[in-house]
């Protein structure tokens, strides 16, 4: 915590002195320079809002978004094509072995937090579902009249239910995959035995470009871990009194070894102003940005 009230402070004062016109060298700094950031793809709509608004302020400074399923993302970073990562997991032992041999210690952040969204066909007699429906059909196991389709094989969604359900590996006799989430809505629109698994950022970003919204549905998905279970729908609200069992969350991992833009993005992902972008897209911030209200004795 110590660590990042010190970065937000150095980016506090480098982003006051670009705005009074100090000079500075043309060259990689928190500020200024080009960065590669291998991103998960289904957190990649959230993340071109980020680099939109951060780049507009940072003329000096070039966000180059790396959009891969987790598994090459991740790759990615392992191979050093990319510094930073926006993911939905940090990396395991084995994965920050390397990094460790070179002495290179993270800097990992929480940005937000998303969550995992099924999508029904309208005509469908499904309205609802639970988290062991799905996870019985990853096993192979005929639990529901539907079958389960994927945005990828390598996607953090796919992972996350693998990992819910302890599954060394997936059977396909009621999964498939398609090559992205905007495939998913159009095999779920046509067909109304399928639910499509994507991530409410990519729903949130597709909800007013996809021609069939009409045909598809968010289903509700069983809490049984509240005081008194029930059906939940994925929102801001239920996010944030957890109520909905399938969020999750939004990290930004830093393995730069020097203190360069990584740092300066990083700060602003998880600063006031990255944070009300998150808050306006519909995800939940990690950290609530405050609110400023005046008081009048009276009005003019």
């Amino acid at each position: 915590m110590k660590a990042l009230l010190y970065v937000l402070v150095v980016f506090s004062s480098l982003a006051l002195g670009s705005c009074t016109g100090s000079k500075k060298e043309a060259k990689e700094d928190i500020l200024v320079g080009e960065l590669k950031v291998a991103v998960d793809e289904s957190v990649l709509p959230i993340l071109l809002e980020q680099k939109q608004v951060f780049e507009s302020s940072y003329s000096n400074a070039k966000i180059v978004p790396q959009s891969l399923p987790e598994v090459a993302a991740i790759n990615n970073l392992l191979a050093g094509n990319s510094a930073i990562a926006v993911l939905t997991r940090h990396l395991t032992e084995e994965e920050n072995k390397d990094f460790k041999q070179r002495s290179i210690t993270p800097r990992i952040y929480e940005v937000g937090y998303d969550a995992i969204v099924l999508i029904g066909n309208v005509d469908s007699q499904d309205t609802s579902v639970t988290i062991d429906q799905v996870v019985n059909l990853l096993k192979g196991e005929k639990s529901t009249n539907f079958t389960l389709v994927f945005d990828n094989l390598n996607s953090s969604i796919l992972r996350y239910f693998r990992d819910m359900g302890h599954l060394a590996k997936v059977a396909n006799t009621y999964v498939e995959a398609v090559n992205n989430s905007e495939e998913v809505l159009e095999v779920v629109s046509s067909n109304n035995n399928k639910v499509g698994l994507i991530s409410y950022n990519q729903y949130l970003s597709l909800k007013t470009s996809f021609p069939n919204m009409d045909k598809i549905r968010i289903l509700s998905v069983l809490n049984n871990s509240l005081a008194t279970p029930k059906y939940v729908k994925p929102s801001q609200a239920t996010l944030s009194t957890d109520e909905y069992p399938l969020k999750r969350t939004i990290y930004v991992l830093n393995y730069q070894p020097n203190l360069g833009l990584g740092i300066g993005f990083s700060s602003f992902l998880t600063g006031d102003r990255g944070q009300r972008i998150l808050l306006k897209s519909g995800l939940l911030p990690a950290t609530m940005p405050g609110r400023e209200i005046i008081i009048r004795d009276r009005i003019n």
